[in-house]
């Protein structure tokens, strides 16, 4: 069995940390194969070097049957790891290495653990859908995929105006600092801090959260994930950017997106002891009692 190795040089962790990490896969005999960007952070800091033929660069490339992509960090980690997979079905292992971690659910002081469950097959894995996003951009992004969210937001002082459609039917023209389209997964990330819905990730939908809207009766919109969502985007004032989970482009003045359920979709392992609520009341601290 192989491990298809992601982290980033900026994840805090130490050499300790590290030698945890890969002496779990030795014990378990895991092949393993790790980013060229992790790489310098492996050497410099454990005194770890995979080889040349255990590297891999912009995507993970053809992988034997049963492979699993392990990404340690947080969920920002996991956001760009499952880019790398470029197509490769296979399912995703977040470890929490980070903060909060609603993608990365697993603890990374239970390492034995967790690669035992890998090694029986005891991973429960679940389909997630992704966003798949066509339109204006003023720089092409290298994938037009986002599992979390695709936003448009003003960059600068002034409102932008964001005209929405939903299968050919005007909802709204927004205006304000922009608008989510998020997943159910998520839900729990940036469209949660505007004020969204949490959604259970097996849930056929999408949701619309505008972002600081210059009208108070403007609330976050639950849509059908079947639906094609056509955005157009005004700015006057102000320059304005969009994001497809954690990347960053540049739009001109005036420019419209088609967004709709992508074809393609990510399957997230988690362990077989941890369910979605589990994860909401433990990272949103719903069982402490505060009249205590």
């Amino acid at each position: 069995m192989k491990i298809i190795l992601f982290s980033r040089p900026q994840v805090p962790r130490t050499a300790g940390e590290l030698r945890r990490l890969f002496d779990a896969l030795g014990a378990f005999g895991f092949d393993y194969a790790v980013n060229e960007e992790f790489v310098p952070t492996m050497r410099e800091l454990a005194g770890i070097d995979p080889g040349p033929e255990r590297i891999y660069g912009g995507c993970v490339g053809e992988q034997p049957e049963g492979t699993v992509m392990v990404c340690y960090g947080g969920d920002g980690t996991l956001l760009e790891g499952v880019h790398r997979l470029c197509g490769a079905p296979m399912p995703v292992l977040g470890i929490n290495a980070g903060h909060l971690g609603f993608l990365t659910g697993a603890p990374s002081d239970g390492l034995d653990r967790l690669f035992g469950q890998i090694a029986g097959g005891r991973l429960s894995v679940e389909p997630r859908a992704m966003l798949s996003v066509g339109g204006d951009f003023a720089r092409q992004p290298d994938s037009l995929l986002a599992l979390n969210e695709f936003t448009v937001q003003r960059h600068g002082a002034g409102m932008i105006a964001v005209e929405t459609y939903v299968d050919g039917q005007m909802v709204a023209t927004y205006h304000g600092d922009g608008l989510i389209v998020s997943t159910p997964t998520g839900s729990t990330a940036y469209s949660l801090s505007a004020g969204g819905p949490v959604i259970a990730p097996a849930c056929r939908c999408l949701v619309l959260s505008p972002l600081a809207p210059h009208n108070l009766t403007m609330r976050p919109v639950v849509i059908p994930d079947g639906s094609v969502i056509s955005l157009r985007v005004r700015v006057r004032h102000s320059e304005a950017f969009v994001t497809l989970d954690n990347r960053t482009y540049p739009i001109p003045p005036e420019a419209s997106f088609t967004v709709r359920r992508a074809e393609e979709r990510i399957f997230l392992a988690v362990p077989h002891n941890i369910s979605f609520y589990d994860t909401l009341r433990n990272k949103m601290m719903w069982g402490v009692d505060i009249r205590s």
